[in-house]
């Protein structure tokens, strides 16, 4: 699928979240396998995404593979995506610097997008319809 960044992000829209603060919606039905958004910000390393995380509190960081990772805290939608165990978001591979987040099942317009934080500490607190 050949596909324009901005044309991906505008069917995403920022609003108030039953999960939690904010989240992000889907403006239109995306279907499986679909790319919704480009994730993309600051790239920075293991040490850096240590310290942001420590000494700044930064939760809006992604994985990128070996010592690469995407802080995403200055965008404008992206960061607030939120974790549900039954997620209908996937996080794919895409460059150095950016990451593509593509529906993982049917979406319908309306929904809150979602993906798998996908480490241990998320699942102790997980309050989810799955975990509930």
């Amino acid at each position: 699928m050949i596909f324009l960044e901005g044309d991906l992000e505008k069917n995403v829209f920022v609003e108030n979240s039953p999960i939690h603060g904010y989240g992000i919606f889907a403006e239109v039905a995306m279907p499986e396998g679909s790319k919704i958004m480009v994730i993309k910000g600051e790239a920075i390393n293991g040490n850096e995404c240590e310290r942001r995380e420590d000494e700044d509190g930064n939760v809006y960081i992604f994985w990128n593979g070996d010592e690469c990772y995407i802080d995403t805290a200055k965008t404008d939608k992206i960061k607030y995506i939120n974790h549900d165990c039954d997620c209908n978001c996937e996080v794919l591979d895409g460059d150095d610097e950016c990451l593509i987040l593509a529906a993982y099942r049917d979406i319908r317009p309306g929904e809150e997008l979602t993906i798998d934080y996908g480490y241990e500490e998320i699942y102790e607190t997980c309050t989810c319809k799955s975990c509930a």
